[in-house]
């Protein structure tokens, strides 16, 4: 007889306590997160410097530097998810950390001159293609961790950690910049800058490091294989679900092709992805643009982080629901779309109203509360992968997260494509050339697209939203 947390030793009627080892594993896994966050959300924060270090006519020249990063994610997902459902989570997690915090730390020699070369923005493409290879596959091999170590009540409140973690880490990202590169202005305390930018990719770089020395050493692929891991939280663990074996090196890719669920879950992970992208690139420098906000701005950094702090709230919020809606009703099928249908049904509305608000403060009010509930759906959407994936866990994740970078790449090119083409348009109305622009000039030319991106965005959410009437968890791969 099993009790949650205790089990039976033999015949006796005293009840042994679960170890929590398991607690251990998502410590790494969130801190993991975080460092991910922290790498990939800086660049939107560099951007200003880069764009004045090559020389370039606004964040727009950016868009391919963006693409690539989301491209490369995308691309290798697969791939990164196969390694971890063959080989284990631990290998495959180490190899990505290492390669990714290498071309974050590279990214700082964008715009220096090396042997006559000069390292410009077609480096700085490069290295982001190089850092989205590397990154890919951490959520799917991080999903993989859990399935292994968690049982099936504790999957939905794990993942939304996991993501609770590193959304707010990137909403800290920008105070954190301007605490390091742009020193901080309040009305009672001025800072000075710590670090140049360059000097920042660098620190980022080495976090990774560490933790990689760390996991290495604390972390095993199944409970059975740490030490501390008693029985009674082994049989929590398998009783609950989890599959500690891994998957054959032969992947049913037919059963997955075939898997209506994991077609409309990637379409909705895609489309939600597309608007969810202009928080980690285009948003600080539209807040700096069309409103003002300066970049040592207190205000401003939380203003720029205001989407990732809501997130992550969204993030933490979305497994709570999930786990106590299926817990309270048996429903698992309901109980993973319920936040899909609220959060994305409100996506909508909040990025209809962006182009409505009047000031710095009134947008922060809709992009973030937008974010929120994007992220509401997230712990729900990466559970279905364990529900339907099973040990195929990290491939499916793979596969959901692929269709995410392609859409992200999507975003960061088409972005910077529609404010290239009102920019130009505004220009040529003013009989100018775009270098000609003042900064007030610039800015009123990219207005028109920054509003138009805004319904773009909107019309990828009502897409989401549909998704969700065809998602069944209850419907695995094989």
């Amino acid at each position: 007889m099993t009790r949650m947390g205790t089990i039976a030793s033999g015949n006796s009627a005293e009840y042994e306590p679960a170890s929590r080892v398991r607690l251990g594993v998502l410590g790494f896994a969130s801190a993991l997160s975080m460092i991910t966050y922290l790498d990939r959300v800086s660049i939107a924060s560099a951007a200003p410097f880069i764009v004045s270090e090559l020389n370039l006519t606004s964040v727009a020249d950016l868009k391919w530097a963006f693409a690539a990063f989301a491209f490369a994610y995308a691309v290798f997902e697969i791939p990164s998810g196969w390694l971890g459902d063959v080989f284990g989570p631990r290998l495959a997690l180490i190899r990505i950390v290492l390669w990714w915090s290498l071309f974050t730390a590279l990214t700082a020699v964008v715009g220096i001159s090396l042997g006559g070369i000069s390292l410009g923005l077609g480096f700085l493409i490069l290295a982001r293609f190089l850092f989205g290879m590397g990154e890919a596959g951490a959520y799917p091999n991080i999903t993989r961790a859990l399935h292994n170590w968690f049982p099936l009540a504790e999957r939905g409140i794990a993942q939304g950690t996991v993501w609770f973690s590193g959304k707010l880490m990137g909403g800290l990202t920008p105070l954190i910049w301007a605490v390091l590169v742009s020193g901080i202005s309040l009305p009672w305390l001025q800072t000075q800058a710590i670090t140049t930018w360059r000097g920042s990719f660098f620190l980022f770089g080495t976090l990774g490091i560490v933790w990689c020395a760390l996991f290495a050493a604390w972390f095993r692929n199944r409970p059975e294989e740490k030490s501390g891991v008693n029985l009674a939280e082994r049989t929590l663990i398998q009783a609950g679900g989890a599959e500690s074996r891994h998957a054959p090196r032969s992947v049913p890719w037919g059963s997955l092709l075939k898997s209506r669920t994991l077609r409309f879950l990637c379409l909705m992970y895609g489309c939600q992805a597309y608007g969810w992208y202009f928080n980690i690139t285009y948003l600080p420098q539209f807040l700096e643009q069309q409103y003002g906000v300066a970049p040592s701005s207190f205000v401003g950094a939380i203003y720029k982080g205001g989407p990732l702090w809501m997130g992550a709230i969204g993030s933490l919020a979305g497994g709570f629901l999930t786990d106590w809606f299926i817990r309270r009703t048996g429903n698992r099928k309901l109980g993973r779309r319920i936040a899909g249908f609220i959060g994305h049904g409100i996506c909508v509305v909040c990025f209809l109203l962006c182009p409505l608000a009047p000031s710095a403060f009134w947008f922060f009010i809709a992009v973030s509360l937008a974010a929120l509930f994007t992220d509401l759906t997230v712990a729900s959407s990466w559970a279905i992968c364990q529900d339907i994936g099973r040990r195929y866990a990290a491939i499916v994740g793979g596969v959901m997260n692929t269709c995410a970078g392609l859409s992200g790449a999507l975003a960061g090119w088409l972005t910077g494509y529609v404010l290239e083409k009102t920019l130009g348009r505004h220009a040529a109305e003013l009989h100018l050339a775009v270098a000609q622009l003042s900064p007030a000039q610039t800015a009123a030319g990219l207005l028109d697209g920054y509003h138009l991106n805004f319904v773009l965005f909107a019309a990828a959410y009502v897409v989401a939203l549909f998704c969700w009437f065809k998602i069944d968890a209850t419907q695995p791969i094989e």
